[in-house]
């Protein structure tokens, strides 16, 4: 029996730089399903996640050369910029970032913090999908990229503040869809 290695991100790194074709297509093949989900984080259509994601490949081959390993973790996150950029990217020039404007009398103290313990992570996953793309968008770039109020407004083009109100409007119906969520499976659980 063959004992065939599985290559690390290190061993993609060096076998792209070194000219080796394999390399590009273990890469594909080790993150494909990885940035698949990071990119329809943002994007909503299956045909608008193929675009992005081949875009992003186009990046990512036309680019990786001068990419550097940091140690273990660095070529997933570098791979992940590159997918959100290019979401961010398309969503801007298909004028689908709609941000609303806050109201003066707007509340915008958030509530409680919802239980998420019990929420399978595609159903999770599948609320977050619903919310307006503006909402969506910050929400996923202030959680899941860590970046800052002020890094979204340069990110977007948008005020700090406009960033700040889109997240807790955001947190705000994800709260009202996770709490629909437990009421519609308390009754279905007291209904038996």
């Amino acid at each position: 029996m063959v004992n065939i290695k599985r290559p690390n991100e290190k061993d993609i790194v060096a076998l792209i730089h070194s000219g080796d074709a394999s390399g590009r297509k273990y890469l594909y093949c080790e993150y494909i399903r990885y940035l698949t989900a990071v990119c329809s984080r943002y994007i909503i259509e299956p045909e608008d996640v193929k675009d992005v994601l081949h875009d992003s490949f186009i990046k990512i081959f036309a680019t990786i050369e001068s990419f550097e390993h940091r140690g273990a973790g660095s070529l997933k996150a570098w791979l992940s910029r590159v997918v959100v950029n290019e979401a961010l990217r398309f969503l801007k020039s298909s004028c689908r970032t709609e941000i609303v404007p806050i109201t003066a009398d707007e509340d915008l103290i958030a509530d409680e913090a919802p239980d998420i313990e019990e929420i399978p992570p595609s159903v999770l996953h599948g609320m977050i999908r619903e919310l307006p793309t503006g909402y969506r968008t910050i929400l996923n770039l202030f959680v899941f990229e860590e970046k800052s109020h002020r890094e979204i407004a340069e990110l977007l083009g948008i005020k700090e503040s406009s960033s700040a109100s889109q997240y807790h409007r955001a947190k705000r119906m994800l709260a009202e869809k996770i709490k629909k969520y437990h009421n519609s499976n308390v009754s279905v659980s007291y209904g038996r």
